[in-house]
């Protein structure tokens, strides 16, 4: 038998996999736009563009409103819970990244119902929330499996950092290498961020990242594009 806390473990990796079913892997979150502009044109300004997004928008806003989502869980605050998710709803700028995070967290929504991982009451719960963002399933998933909280948190930053770089080796492109390299640099940053966001006082969450609005809004109109956002 494997032991609980090993369980948990896959349980994360699991939920971080880019085999999970939510379709993370067609969205770009504007990186496809940046590219298609000139803005990101091989792998040194691929890593200033991932690394900029990392710091303004998933460390000072996304990732501190998983730790309260999760937090509001814990305490068994559904109310709470409804409110940080509207909150984040309310800091995707553009049409496409409403979309991306209601559309995910939609789909995370119904893997759960599939998944003899959570309980029928907290699901009833779960479902009575309207326009579900990714953060708030994501962090209902991972309390569910029985995921540490801090550990769903680093888990949840590495999988959109992923996500970022695969989408970079299919639009830039680059080569498998240069999205190794990518990794294990920006990784570094992960553990940093995850840490930051579990201090950050609410007056602190901050989405300002106007480069990142304007390539959303512009990949909206975009011609010829391989990915949703």
């Amino acid at each position: 038998m494997m032991a609980p806390d090993a369980l948990a473990v896959t349980r994360l990796l699991q939920l971080a996999s880019p085999m999970l079913p939510v379709g993370a892997y067609s969205y770009s979150q504007g990186l496809e736009s940046a590219i298609e502009t000139g803005l990101v044109s091989d792998e040194a300004s691929a890593r200033v563009w991932i690394s900029d997004v990392l710091c303004f928008s998933i460390a000072s806003f996304e990732a501190p409103l998983l730790w309260r989502l999760s937090g509001a869980l814990i305490e068994d605050d559904y109310k709470l819970f409804v409110h940080w998710n509207a909150q984040f709803r309310s800091g995707r700028e553009t049409a496409e990244l409403r979309a991306e995070t209601l559309q995910m967290g939609h789909a995370l929504r119904v893997l759960m119902e599939d998944l003899p991982l959570t309980n029928a009451v907290d699901l009833k719960r779960l479902n009575e929330i309207a326009a579900l963002t990714f953060p708030a399933a994501f962090s209902f998933a991972a309390h569910g499996m029985g995921v540490d909280r801090h550990n769903a948190l680093v888990g949840y930053v590495w999988s959109w950092l992923e996500n970022q770089v695969m989408a970079a080796l299919k639009a830039v492109p680059l080569g498998q290498s240069a999205g190794q390299r990518l990794l294990a640099e920006l990784a570094g940053n992960v553990a940093q961020i995850a840490r930051s966001a579990t201090t950050l006082a609410d007056d602190d969450l901050s989405n300002f990242a106007p480069g990142l609005a304007i390539a959303s809004c512009r990949h909206e109109t975009q011609y010829s594009r391989l990915f949703r956002s």
